[in-house]
């Protein structure tokens, strides 16, 4: 049922891991498993699985059994059986392996890209962004405007803990969507619109292979005060100059500015909460985030206006493919989807059920009917016999 789905993911993910083996091999740089939220990849995504296992599981079981040992054994199978299916598995399966192959390969080849594109560069690309930024600004310095707007004190820190949410959030989102999606082609879809997203984003940062204003002009943000995000720029800086000019074999290059995947990706998983989530309060939740996100790009010189307008185009063509490989509808000149694939186990929602025209099937009665023409001394009525 979700074959679009299978191909897109697996196609995505083999391009990706055939970029990224044919570019180590060319530039004679060993392939990395960089580390992140919980640890390396490998080991990060089993565990979050695992802990969204055992959150699914665990509250559920308690609650349902008071509390009651004698019966959480049953609870437990139950809950097994019912959503922990083949179809589940295999969607957890699929969505593990090709977002792990996707991004493992994005991090490798975006680590690649000075020496692919040119150790000795000039920037000619940050300083037109930069001028488009100041054209924007009516001559003014992006940074500059924020910073006299919102200060560079408590918001620094509150635009810092918004941005590095983001570290997380990439994994988390992507746990949630394959094992609690309430149908299974929402999974599907949140899983190859990621794997979408990031491979796009590679492709841009060797089509315009820039820094970011908070690397090419560090001056403009010096007055902020020491955060998260700037410590994690300075240890971003420190990695790229190890990896270009020592051979350390855990040095990896993670600077690329254009485009802003920061931004694509917090605007995907909104669209996708809007669109297969009924909860209002999240959907302001992370709409709210995502605006956030766009002026901590800014704020702290990560990303130029253009990288973050160039990572929303990414997250709709992401998106859309995703929709389109999952089998879902779009209404409502696109306001609204619904799913149009399903399997025995896990239908087509209710609201679904709803909008499609019900069969009615119709049979035949027959009644037999005779006429029985009697005396009546009163009014001589013609009466009817029924059988």
């Amino acid at each position: 049922m979700h074959r679009r789905a299978y191909v897109l993911l697996v196609g995505v993910a083999t391009i990706m891991g055939s970029l990224a083996v044919i570019t180590s091999i060319s530039i004679n740089r060993p392939l990395i498993d960089p580390e992140g939220f919980l640890g390396p990849a490998w080991i990060r995504l089993p565990l979050i699985v695992l802990g969204a296992l055992l959150l699914d599981l665990l509250p559920r079981t308690l609650w349902v059994t008071r509390g009651n040992p004698a019966k959480m054994k049953a609870v437990a199978a139950e809950r097994l059986r019912s959503h922990w299916t083949r179809d589940r598995l295999l969607l957890v399966v699929m969505g593990l392996v090709c977002f792990y192959i996707t991004y493992v390969s994005y991090r490798n080849l975006k680590s690649f890209l000075p020496f692919v594109r040119g150790l000795e560069t000039r920037n000619d690309y940050d300083r037109s962004l930069h001028l488009m930024d100041r054209w924007l600004f009516f001559g003014s310095e992006p940074a500059i405007v924020l910073h006299d707007l919102f200060g560079s004190g408590i918001v620094a820190h509150f635009l810092s803990t918004i941005y590095l949410w983001f570290l997380p959030l990439v994994p988390l989102a992507l746990a949630a969507w394959l094992v609690w999606s309430r149908n299974l082609s929402f999974g599907y879809w949140f899983a190859t619109s990621q794997c979408v997203a990031w491979s796009l984003g590679t492709a841009s940062y060797y089509m315009m292979p820039t820094l970011g204003p908070g690397f090419e002009y560090p001056w403009l943000y010096r007055d902020l005060d020491e955060t998260g995000a700037t410590q994690l720029m300075e240890a971003l800086f420190n990695g790229r100059t190890t990896f270009r000019f020592y051979e350390y074999a855990g040095a990896v290059n993670s600077v690329a500015g254009f485009a802003s995947l920061h931004v694509a990706i917090t605007l995907l998983v909104a669209l996708m909460v809007q669109y297969t989530i009924r909860s209002r309060v999240l959907h302001w939740v992370f709409w709210i985030n995502f605006a956030i996100t766009i002026v901590a790009t800014l704020y702290f010189g990560w990303h130029y206006v253009a990288d973050d307008i160039a990572g929303v185009v990414i997250a709709l063509i992401a998106f859309y493919l995703g929709a389109i490989a999952s089998g879902q509808k779009f209404d409502r000149f696109g306001l609204a989807s619904h799913p149009t694939t399903t399997t025995s186990v896990v239908p087509v929602d209710d609201e679904e059920r709803e909008r499609k025209p019900r069969k009615v099937r119709l049979r035949k009665v027959s009644v037999e009917v005779t006429a029985e023409v009697v005396d009546d001394p009163d009014d001589s009525e013609l009466s009817l016999d029924k059988r």
